[in-house]
């Protein structure tokens, strides 16, 4: 079995146990320094292990933090289910911001979305996370339709990407504290963006009978 690819160890003894405390030392060193000011020596000293592991297994701090976006990635988190487009999309980004108050959660998603800019490889992993979710989410608007709330031919990863990318934009490029009235106007701009038409695949002026 080939121990460098990140996700690839097995489940259980000694490996998994030592997968445990590198990703939970990886969380910690965000915590504290974030993505530039990490160092995958003092991960390697946070986990009781040499560094020389963390780079067979893992190649460096990227590969750590695609596993650490995996184990997020794998996470399920519910649908909602509220009856309406609106309360639906304010709930997922209620829970969207909520999770982000979490330290650790809310480090890792600062690193990988600074990271990003710059490097391909962590743009690959938030853009791999990010169509998960979205996919995933999707049903809230595949609902909305068979309602009648929204056209018909709405793109359902679109309506999710308003949402997401409303938020990603204000906590980590404007710097907002994730607030749940942040999360409410996220939705509620998503929301009507939807009911209007303008995340239909195509723009209501050329849907003629």
């Amino acid at each position: 079995m080939d121990e460098k690819a990140p996700g690839t160890l097995r489940p259980g003894g000694r490996t998994a146990r030592t997968r445990a405390a590198v990703l939970a030392a990886v969380t910690g060193e965000l915590i504290e320094h974030g993505y530039v000011g990490a160092s995958v020596e003092r991960v390697a000293a946070r986990a009781g292990i040499a560094k020389t592991t963390i780079y067979r297994r893992w190649g460096g701090l990227d590969g750590l933090l695609a596993d650490l976006m995996a184990g997020y990635a794998a996470q399920q988190i519910p649908v909602p289910d509220q009856g309406d487009l609106g309360s639906d999309l304010r709930a997922l980004a209620r829970a969207v911001v909520a999770a982000l108050r979490d330290p650790a959660i809310g480090a890792a998603f600062a690193s990988i979305v600074g990271a990003a800019v710059r490097d391909p490889a962590a743009r690959d992993v938030l853009a791999a996370f990010i169509a998960g979710r979205t996919a995933a989410m999707g049903a809230i608007v595949d609902r909305a339709a068979g309602r009648g709330e929204v056209p018909a031919g709405t793109d359902a990863a679109a309506v999710i990407q308003t949402v997401t990318a409303q938020l990603f934009y204000r906590l980590f490029v404007a710097g907002e504290p994730p607030r749940p009235d942040v999360a409410d106007r996220a939705a509620a701009i998503a929301t009507a963006a939807a009911q209007s038409g303008a995340l239909a695949l195509r723009p209501p002026a050329d849907r003629r009978a």
